[in-house]
């Protein structure tokens, strides 16, 4: 494969924005499309092309990137027969999904990938809108070993580390034992709140301290200055989380284990999104304790 010039990318949300406009400061060509096609109105302001199918994204780029909602999407946008990637593809270019979504998905795009004789990679990332602005994510890819060398120096630009781990669906599986790990550490953050604010503690000096001793995890640092400003924002969305606990479960009988505390996080986060919390940040799980 030539060099990568032209790079599309599907999905404007609030990671897949930032990490668009980093590429189109970047240098690259750059070609975009999102379902609200006013998400891209300031990157085609700055030179990007919003093109109206991902089929005509695919068609214009050596590399296309998408970053949406659910695997749904991720189906729809690929294997759509009008207006899906795979429509309008051709042989040598590569795909990096950058959804978080299931391994099963991630092996279905490579198996007809592989068929159009086209290189990808499954690489969900973590590090939220932060990691997205400030290129610090870290990617967590499986797919096409060829692929990974060939996007190194992209994904060296937008983020802080990414590791190639193996097969289609390896990237989807390492996030999802990040998945787990957060969701042990926002319910951590929420409830050492709590239970500081219930002693009488004064809270900003409690996070400070904390993030110097054992309990400093990335929620914390994040997140838990956020929840004292009272601002739940959504670096990451309640309902994006709730869906990747459940693929993280699903994964997990697949595979025959039982993980209760994880159960017991998504049903804290279903409970969040049933008092009208679904489309805050992962922060607003400390509503269910302080109004």
């Amino acid at each position: 494969m030539t060099e990568i010039k032209k790079i599309g990318f599907i999905g404007l949300g609030v990671m897949g924005h930032a990490i668009a406009s980093h590429l189109l400061a970047d240098g690259y060509e750059l070609y975009v499309y999102n379902r609200t096609a006013s998400k891209a109105d300031d990157l085609v302001a700055n030179g990007a092309s919003y093109l109206p199918t991902p089929r005509q994204v695919a068609a214009a780029s050596d590399l296309v990137i998408t970053m949406v909602g659910y695997p749904t999407d991720v189906e729809e946008v690929y294997f759509d027969d009008t207006t899906g990637i795979f429509s309008g593809i051709s042989a040598q270019k590569i795909v990096i999904d950058m959804t978080t979504s299931t391994p099963t998905l991630a092996k279905k795009i490579a198996e007809k990938a592989s068929e159009l004789d086209v290189l990808t990679l499954d690489a969900p990332v973590s590090g939220g809108d932060i990691g997205a602005k400030n290129r610090t994510l870290t990617i967590m890819a499986g797919g096409d070993q060829v692929a990974f060398d060939q996007v190194t120096a992209i994904f060296d630009k937008i983020s802080k580390k990414a590791q190639y781990f193996g097969p289609a669906g390896s990237g989807q599986h390492v996030k999802m034992a990040n998945q787990i790990g957060i969701a042990g550490t926002m319910t951590a953050m929420s409830e050492l709140l709590v239970y500081a604010k219930a002693a009488g503690l004064d809270l900003p000096a409690v996070i400070e301290t904390l993030l110097a001793g054992g309990a400093n995890t990335w929620s914390l640092a994040n997140y838990g200055p956020r929840i004292l400003k009272d601002d739940y924002s959504p670096g990451f969305f309640v309902k994006h989380f709730i869906k990747d606990l459940k693929i993280a479960l699903d994964e997990s009988q697949k595979m025959g284990l039982d993980l209760p505390a994880t159960k017991g996080a998504l049903a804290l986060y279903e409970k969040l999104a049933d008092k009208g919390f679904n489309d805050a940040g992962t922060q607003a799980l400390i509503k269910l304790w302080w109004d």
